[in-house]
């Protein structure tokens, strides 16, 4: 039986009620671009085993990324997860623990959220945490939200370093409400721009350590800058792991935290789910979106775990609201949780040592590779290189050698006139020999071999 809930004029008087003349008036928000003129490009019919077939033959289209020497990052890092993790989320306790609204039969569910608080507090720097976020763009779009909530005002500077569709998904959230943004030009490094953009009207300012051409940055001149002007500072942080070596955000004076979880415990998978993390001052915790989960005792006085905030708001009169965050990226939480309990603290230092040990050795490559100039002069384990042909355009020659170098900045904002400009990541999975593949086979393409 076909699924056919509305008639034409049951989708009439709807429109109508809203005030919409056609279907399409519910899209007006959306880029043109972005919207698709016609059907997708697919057959309209097919038996289960022509599908079947159909999808084997894309799907083996696809290059793994352990496949070949791998330098890509911009936001989405390969890292090594050990297969403890996957056994462990596989674990009855957790895959049936039921909502978290009923504690009495949730307390697996509840005590990895509680461990994975207790983390990221320790991650960032900061004195709270919630049980996490869809992704590290959205939370830092909460991020942005929550800051006008505090302050009572209404514009957020957003710096030139950070991810431009971090920029774009937070501008696409807050423009509906009317937030204003300032997105400033795109800069290697960004700090001077931004603390003159700090005006008296300033409800935030959002900064990217390392920002998204790799470039480390102590915030703490503009954090001191930002609550001059009664401003907060939002930090955003793509690779979570370069907190196992650099300052904490809280240590250089971040009010928020928004920041990709991906990189521990999580797959690249094709871009995603990922899982956000989201941290603030203990002050702010009131206008924390999502939820956060508290340990407590039973009547029995044995060791348990509770929901203790989550605004019946989001679910029930979300027009008052502070948050449409109404879940969590539970199974990717989980993975976070286990793998950075695998390391601790020793074993991820050690980790992030061996990242940034990775990205000295490929950039000292590279460097020597007649016409490439280094841009980024400190980094974590990524960094921007200039070449002297289009970026996107050499990466598809590489590809060609089966090395898949980095990521064109022009792929990530292509109007920022910088198609020359490539960026590169090294992890703790790069071989010595893949820097040295990636270096000779630039050096050829470079040279017109």
């Amino acid at each position: 039986m076909r699924y056919l809930p509305l008639t034409p004029d049951d989708r009439t008087a709807m429109l109508a009620a809203i005030g919409a003349k056609s279907i399409d008036d519910l899209f007006v928000d959306v880029p043109e671009p972005a919207r698709r003129d016609g059907f997708v490009d697919l057959p309209p019919v097919m038996g289960e085993l022509e599908v079947d077939r159909a999808l084997s033959m894309m799907a083996a289209r696809n290059v793994a990324a352990g496949s070949r020497p791998f330098f890509c990052g911009a936001g989405a890092y390969r890292h090594h997860v050990p297969a403890t993790v996957d056994h462990v989320i596989q674990r009855s306790e957790f895959l049936t623990s039921y909502t978290p609204y009923q504690p009495e039969i949730a307390q697996g569910t509840l005590q990895y959220l509680y461990e994975f608080q207790t983390q990221v507090a320790n991650l960032t720097g900061m004195p709270v945490a919630n049980a996490s976020l869809y992704d590290g763009s959205t939370a830092m779009a909460e991020g942005v939200l929550m800051a006008t909530r505090v302050t009572r005002r209404n514009k957020a500077v957003i710096s030139g370093g950070v991810h431009p569709h971090y920029t774009r998904a937070t501008e696409t959230v807050v423009h509906a409400v009317g937030v204003e943004t300032q997105a400033l030009a795109a800069a290697v490094d960004a700090e001077v721009a931004v603390i003159d953009a700090i005006g008296p009207d300033t409800a935030c300012v959002v900064v990217q350590t390392p920002n998204v051409f790799g470039t480390a940055t102590d915030v703490t001149r503009i954090a001191e800058a930002a609550h001059a002007a009664g401003a907060l500072l939002i930090v955003v942080v793509t690779e979570a792991v370069s907190m196992g070596l650099l300052k904490s955000p809280g240590e250089m004076g971040a009010d928020i935290v928004a920041a990709e979880g991906q990189s521990i415990g999580n797959a690249l998978n094709y871009g995603g789910p990922y899982v956000g993390l989201f941290a603030c001052r203990e002050k702010l915790i009131r206008q924390m979106p999502g939820r956060l989960c508290g340990e407590t005792v039973d009547a029995d006085g044995e060791r348990g775990f509770v929901l203790t905030l989550s605004t019946r708001e989001q679910h029930i009169r979300r027009d008052k609201a502070t948050s449409n965050i109404c879940t969590n990226s539970g199974l990717c939480t989980l993975a976070f949780t286990i793998h950075m309990s695998l390391l601790g603290e020793t074993g991820l230092r050690r980790l992030a040592l061996l990242n940034h040990e990775k990205a000295l050795a490929t950039r000292d490559a590279l460097a020597a590779v007649p016409g490439v100039e280094i841009l980024t002069d400190r980094f974590f384990n990524e960094f921007a290189v200039r070449l002297p042909k289009p970026a996107a355009e050499v990466v598809d020659l590489l590809a060609n050698h089966h090395v898949l170098a980095g990521v064109p900045y022009s792929r990530l904002a292509p109007d920022a006139g910088m198609d020359d400009v490539l960026l590169v990541a090294a992890t703790e999975t790069t071989m010595d020999a893949d820097i040295q593949i990636l270096a000779k086979s630039l050096t050829k393409i470079l040279a017109g071999a």
